[in-house]
């Protein structure tokens, strides 16, 4: 079988709509752990190229604890994020430590777009006066989002697809004084996103601590989007400064059946979900302000109704109040010939979330909808 000949529906039940290069769908995808594997090393060899196309498993390379994915790789090689090599047996960071990280950012005006801002102090003022500087929120100040190049996945999908360039090239490389340097009296929040923060934690916390320096009644909330894969340690790091500072941890929860998992990004969600568990054991230290929030993108064919309520009810066990963000998909990389979400799918899956017992569920990017 070969990818550019599948047109149309999934070639195993024959049912709804597919992307050409993944031409399985979800539902198949889930059933069957064998057709899964076969059937990922061709589009995720394309979307990785020139970097691993699922992450490396030497048996004589060397372990890489950044993140779940375990990297193995062998002498000379990079690890599945292309930020770290296998140089004279030892693994050595690229991008993304002390000598800096690959990044750029701007500065958006509150209230933006980002995905969590329906919760956050910054619109909604809760948490007045120490997460924000007026009762009703922090409308005209500024947020920075800094945009990390690199991802732990290699989503099939990704709406974000610079990051990969930037791993590639390793390029632009900043230091962290350079980022943070762009925080300015009006900016009350800084973002972090990309790509992902796991392949470059360690810059990213430098960041952040730079950031946040200055009068204890400073106003400069931390938060994250992420995909979860972080190590624990890093997460702990993450966790702290979104506590301390009224921000709040998105985690991006693209599947929760390993297989589909594993043909979306490439690799695994085990500690994606182990992670989510710890930093859901943190709501109670700052229940008036949302600690975490998660998303699930509608991909058409592949995260429907029936997966949202698997998430959905994953996450209802851990905290039923975790605010859930439901996004809709535009067809992107090489998921660019799928639809757009349709409306009648995202009201289905909004509905799913609910009845799987979720209290606080939202509709995102509604503008989106076919």
């Amino acid at each position: 079988m070969t990818f550019d000949q599948a047109d149309g529906n999934c070639l195993l039940c024959g049912g709804q709509p597919v992307a050409r290069r993944l031409p399985v769908c979800g539902s198949c995808l889930k059933a069957d752990a064998d057709a899964s594997e076969r059937l990922i090393a061709d589009p995720h060899r394309r979307s990785q190229a020139p970097l691993a196309a699922l992450p490396p498993r030497a048996e004589s390379g060397v372990g890489c604890e950044g993140c779940g994915n375990r990297c193995r790789p062998n002498e000379g090689e990079k690890g599945f994020c292309g930020l770290r090599i296998n140089r004279g047996g030892q693994m050595v960071q690229l991008a993304g430590g002390a000598s800096g990280g690959l990044a750029f950012w701007y500065s958006d005006s509150i209230p933006t777009n980002c995905v969590s801002s329906w919760v956050c102090p910054a619109t909604t003022g809760a948490g007045y006066p120490r997460y924000c500087t007026f009762p009703t929120g922090d409308r005209g100040r500024r947020s920075l989002a800094v945009f990390l190049g690199g991802c732990s996945f290699n989503c099939l999908f990704c709406q974000n697809r610079s990051h990969h360039r930037m791993a590639v090239d390793l390029s632009p490389l900043v230091s962290a004084a350079e980022a943070a340097g762009a925080v300015d009296e009006q900016t009350v929040c800084l973002c972090f996103f990309g790509g992902d923060p796991s392949p470059q934690m360690d810059f990213a916390l430098q960041v952040a601590q730079a950031a946040s320096d200055g009068p204890d009644d400073k106003t400069m909330r931390i938060c994250w989007e992420t995909n979860g894969s972080m190590s624990p340690e890093h997460l702990q790091q993450m966790t702290k400064t979104a506590l301390h500072s009224g921000g709040c941890i998105k985690f991006d929860l693209k599947a929760l059946d390993e297989n589909l998992h594993r043909a979306l990004t490439g690799t695994d969600n085990r500690q994606t979900l182990k992670n989510f568990q710890r930093l859901a054991a943190s709501i109670e230290k700052r229940p008036r302000v949302p600690l975490v929030t998660a998303s699930t993108l509608l991909v058409p064919g592949y995260v429907d109704a029936d997966e949202v309520a698997d998430i959905a009810g994953f996450i209802a066990k851990l905290n039923p109040t975790i605010p859930y963000s439901l996004l809709a998909f535009h067809p992107q990389h090489l998921f660019s010939d799928l639809p757009r979400t349709s409306r009648r799918q995202a009201e289905d899956c909004l509905q799913a979330a609910r009845e799987a017992g979720l209290r606080r569920v939202r509709l995102g990017n509604t503008h989106l909808l076919g």
